[in-house]
């Protein structure tokens, strides 16, 4: 009898930045729910990775993360067949991100893009600390703990993957001997949609122009009717453009293909008005996140069922990452064992 062949390997993860917003769902969560059935996947709630920015105050972590973890069960993550799990309950990540800072030269932590980029943006807080210069080797150590062969991300991430497989291939150098330890992660890039916010801009929690995944049906059909439209249509009876409109936007990637048509040929003509075309999208958002919000109930009404898939995914998350902490150690002549 033929043997199945082991899945490839994936791991993600999100900040504990609270509810999630559409762009999280259209920029991974939807992928991460496709992926399930493809690969052998591990999924981190990073805990740790929220204090380089925020470590100031960390009372509402805890919080954040649970409602991280809400969503992710409501969007259709499933326990069966995924790693669930917060970064921070499985301390091994912190002994293989230390034993990797000991090997990562400064320079390379110097260029990662989003370091210079964060420190020159981020004005309202002191970021000149260590923790935030060696985020990128705790990510690695998040990766290579699990021996990710992949890691799904979007364009502005794959420099972290690269830098992962930097260190990695600096690890094998120097303590893999004949056999390489930990095998160098690619970057699985995932196609992630235009999501406009209400004002136009990007969606970001950080610009206060989301749609929340628990937003209910009256909040998503208020935020819709405030949101931004093409600046030519001054007028009912200006024709507008579907295509400039960040309304058009939500359209093409929530709508179906009998709305789009309209959308297309009502905003042209000037015969439908902007109202009417928010209605639509709405109808199409309502539709999308009324099942995600009655999954979440149920998780809402009984939090201790999330706590149990909490504490199975940290029970088979501390077990692959203890194994591969064995062969970290042997590798470096630091195993526990006596011999």
């Amino acid at each position: 009898m033929a043997s199945t062949p082991t899945r490839k390997r994936v791991l993600s993860g999100m900040r504990s930045t609270g509810k999630l917003h559409l762009g999280n769902y259209v920029g991974a969560l939807q992928n991460w729910v496709r992926m399930q059935d493809e690969y052998q996947c591990f999924f981190e709630v990073a805990d740790w990775h929220a204090l380089t920015t925020d470590y100031a105050d960390t009372s509402r972590v805890k919080e954040n993360s649970f409602e991280v973890v809400l969503d992710w069960l409501a969007a259709g993550l499933d326990p069966n067949k995924s790693v669930i799990f917060i970064q921070s309950h499985v301390p091994a990540h912190a002994e293989l991100h230390l034993l990797l800072s000991m090997i990562t030269p400064l320079g390379w932590l110097e260029r990662v893009p989003t370091y210079k980029e964060q420190r020159d943006n981020i004005k309202d807080k002191d970021l000149g600390t260590y923790g935030f210069l060696g985020y990128p080797v705790l990510q690695a150590a998040d990766i290579l703990i699990y021996k990710a062969n992949f890691v799904p991300v979007g364009e502005d991430q794959v420099a972290h993957v690269e830098l992962t497989r930097e260190i990695a291939r600096r690890f094998n150098g120097f303590y893999g001997s004949a056999k390489s330890v930990f095998p160098e992660p690619a970057a699985l890039l995932t196609p992630a949609a235009k999501l406009p916010g209400t004002d136009g801009r990007k969606m970001s929690k950080s610009y206060g122009n989301t749609i929340l995944l628990t937003d209910p049906e009256p909040v998503v059909r208020q935020k819709l009717k405030t949101m931004v439209t093409d600046p030519a249509r001054v007028r009912r009876s200006d024709p507008g453009n579907p295509d400039v409109c960040p309304v058009g936007d939500l359209h093409k990637i929530f709508s179906s293909k009998e709305t789009i048509a309209k959308v297309n040929e009502g905003c042209r003509s000037a015969s439908i008005g902007c109202i009417e075309c928010k209605s639509w999208a709405a109808d199409a958002l309502v539709q999308l996140l009324s099942p995600m919000q009655e999954r979440r109930k149920k998780f809402e009404e009984n939090p201790q069922l999330a706590w149990d898939i909490l504490e199975d995914g940290t029970r088979r998350a501390s077990a692959a990452a203890s194994e591969t902490m064995d062969h970290v150690r042997a590798a470096m002549g630091m195993s526990l064992k006596l011999k």
